[in-house]
């Protein structure tokens, strides 16, 4: 069983690089509730199951640090995570996409520049769950299609960067799930994303981190208009939340 992690109230949070003409402020959020939810067979990374679906590990930090190391015989942590992010008001826990099990290791995906970074972590650092759904956004054709195993899900226009500041294309993983208060331009909810911009180093406060969030201009989806996050209607999310997880979903972008 999968269960998405209850968190406390944030105080403050950012979402950079998302929203051309916003006004670039830190969005005021609390961190999305939260509900409980059946999994698939749990297999170690990013491996096939039998019945031929993917089944992917989130490992969710069970301290307030995760150290971060180059391999598992690296004599000290090259970098260390803080959880909950300090970037988050306190509220969102840090969790990491698995890659592959070594062992007492893990080898994980990380939510930092650069794009595509991964470490190995110490299982005991960490809870491991399991689950089936992932989203491809498809930047060309301006589409998010989410998947539970092979089934689609979800299928629905976007807005995505504009040439100037195009969103960031790779494999990345959902971070945090947040509700954004008194800034419509970010929708009832916004995702962290993984991904960073890789024109944009600073912005709005924050470090240039995209997200998937909603919109106060409807008029927006279907167009290259951002600042690299990507968008969806307002109804379109929503409806998306109700069906993932909190964090922890795969994120394909391609051009």
């Amino acid at each position: 069983m999968l269960v998405r992690s209850r968190v406390a109230l944030a105080l403050l949070v950012v979402l950079a690089a998302c929203e051309g003409g916003g006004g670039g402020a830190r969005p005021t959020a609390q961190p999305a509730t939260t509900a409980t939810m059946e999994a698939a067979s749990t297999v170690p990374g990013l491996t096939t199951a039998t019945t031929a679906f993917p089944v992917w590990e989130t490992a969710t930090a069970e301290g307030p640090r995760v150290p971060v190391y180059d391999s598992p015989d690296s004599p000290q942590p090259s970098r260390t995570f803080a959880s909950p992010n300090p970037l988050y008001g306190g509220g969102t826990i840090r969790v990491f996409l698995v890659k592959e099990h070594q062992g007492d290791w893990l080898n994980v995906y990380l939510p930092a520049r650069p794009n595509g970074s991964t470490g190995w972590i110490r299982k005991s650092d960490v809870s491991v769950s399991s689950h089936t759904f992932r989203m491809v956004i498809e930047l060309g054709a301006k589409r998010l299609v989410a998947y539970d195993k092979t089934d689609v899900i979800f299928d629905e226009p976007i807005a995505v960067g504009e040439s100037a500041t195009p969103s960031t294309v790779g494999l990345f993983y959902t971070t945090e799930l947040i509700i954004p208060q008194g800034q419509p331009q970010y929708g009832p909810y916004a995702w962290g994303l993984s991904a960073y911009s890789e024109i944009l180093y600073d912005f709005g406060g924050g470090d240039g981190q995209m997200g998937i969030h909603g919109t106060n201009d409807p008029s927006s989806i279907g167009r290259a208009v951002s600042n690299g996050c990507i968008r969806l209607a307002n109804a379109n999310i929503t409806r998306l939340v109700d069906m993932l997880p909190v964090a922890g979903v795969p994120v394909e972008i391609r051009a």
